[in-house]
């Protein structure tokens, strides 16, 4: 036997790594410290990362948890699990990340040391939440929470889309028949209006002289939306620009409600799981904040997690904020005295799922109506103002 290797026989554990003889490292083989399957990974272009580099769908994860919750309640080991979704996986990212989440199990790391190198694919509290569940041997079941909550995560995602989905299909054909009008049909009446020498009305001088303003400096508009765009994008990528923005839409009349809604039934389900899942309170709210999408409510939550470091608890910390309903602080203090913390975060959540529908629905039947008749506005004014110019000049002509 040669002096660097050394026979060992290995206790198959979840990862499914199989006894046998491996190298022992040497300065004299460094590519042994890779593990059997590793191989040195390669190295990739800045274009690669920035141009190519994908997203995971959120789908993807959502199966990806419930398939491995499956396989690992049947008995098949992680690591033959990984290696089968990595070849079966569709997104490209995905399968790398997959990849890599293999060769890190066969050189012995945890798979949720594993899964957290790859924080753009795997979120703070999936990877919180697979700790937690490799300390209390629950990770099959912990893997069918995380596959629910994706799944809703998701289907609240496709309700609001799907809401907006009209109302904005309605804006995009105001501005298109604004910019036809303006661009191809106030000209030609121009050039016959002018051929008559009949004094215009009013409104129909406005309209003309709108469309002769977006016909010429068409460009500068142009160039002016890209700028106040370009810059919006800028400061919201500025701390301040995103603390103003959310504070923006918590004080928006009904927007508001779908937004805070929105926050709590998320911060509700997240905390509910985490807590279920057996990870220790502060570090769950750190997860949460993270997770809240709104600067506001991050740093709120920070405050909670900090008093609760304090020895006050987390059911009063919550209450200070004045961001939460009352009823959900009720159900936290509840839970807290109880000791059925995730039970009545859950029930919180389920509640304000349902209220978030309804506040959907109620902002679409709002906002429908409105952008109608704003379309209704803008293009019987410009019908009015040219009817009522050619009836004139008709009545011109007729009296001459």
């Amino acid at each position: 036997m040669d002096r660097n290797e050394f026979n060992a026989r290995v206790i198959t554990d979840y990862r499914g790594l199989p006894a046998g003889t491996f190298p022992m490292p040497s300065a004299e083989s460094p590519e042994s410290l890779v593990g059997p399957g590793g191989g040195e990974k390669k190295k990739k272009s800045i274009w690669q990362f920035e141009v190519t580099k994908k997203r995971v769908p959120r789908a993807d994860l959502m199966n990806f948890s419930r398939q491995l919750a499956a396989f690992i309640r049947a008995g098949i080991p992680i690591l033959e699990a990984i290696d089968t979704f990595a070849q079966e996986a569709g997104n490209r990212t995905f399968k790398e990340a997959l990849v890599d989440i293999g060769a890190s199990l066969r050189q012995g790391e945890t798979f949720s040391a594993a899964v957290a190198a790859h924080g753009k694919t795997f979120p703070s509290f999936y990877v919180d939440m697979l700790r937690a569940a490799e300390l209390t041997g629950r990770l099959d079941s912990v893997l069918d929470q995380l596959s629910r909550y994706i799944e809703r995560d998701l289907e609240a995602r496709r309700k609001i889309r799907s809401a907006m989905t009209y109302p904005a299909l309605i804006g995009v054909m105001s501005l298109g028949t604004v910019g036809i009008l303006s661009v191809f049909v106030l000209p030609r009446f121009k050039t016959f209006f002018a051929s008559f020498h009949a004094k215009l009305p009013l409104a129909t001088r406005m309209v003309l002289a709108a469309g002769n303003f977006v016909g010429t400096w068409w460009w500068a508009i142009l160039i002016g939306v890209v700028t106040a765009v370009v810059a919006i994008v800028v400061a919201l990528r500025t701390t301040p620009g995103r603390v103003a923005l959310d504070k923006a839409l918590l004080k928006l009349p009904v927007v508001s409600d779908v937004v805070r809604f929105a926050i709590v039934e998320r911060t509700c389900r997240i905390l509910a799981s985490m807590v279920k899942a057996g990870v220790p309170l502060p570090d769950a709210m750190v997860v949460v904040a993270e997770s809240a999408g709104n600067k506001v409510y991050e740093r709120a939550l920070g405050k909670v997690r900090a008093a609760m470091l304090e020895g006050e608890g987390i059911a009063t910390p919550i209450t200070r904020t004045n961001l939460f309903p009352a009823a959900v602080t009720q159900m936290v203090r509840v839970g807290e005295n109880t000791g059925t913390l995730d039970i009545q975060l859950e029930t919180a959540a389920a509640f304000y799922e349902q209220e978030l529908d309804y506040k959907i629905k109620k902002l679409t039947t709002l906002f429908e109506p409105a952008m109608i008749i704003f379309m209704g506005l803008v293009v019987g004014f410009v019908a009015i103002a040219l009817v009522s110019a050619m009836y004139g000049i008709f009545r011109q002509v007729n009296l001459q």
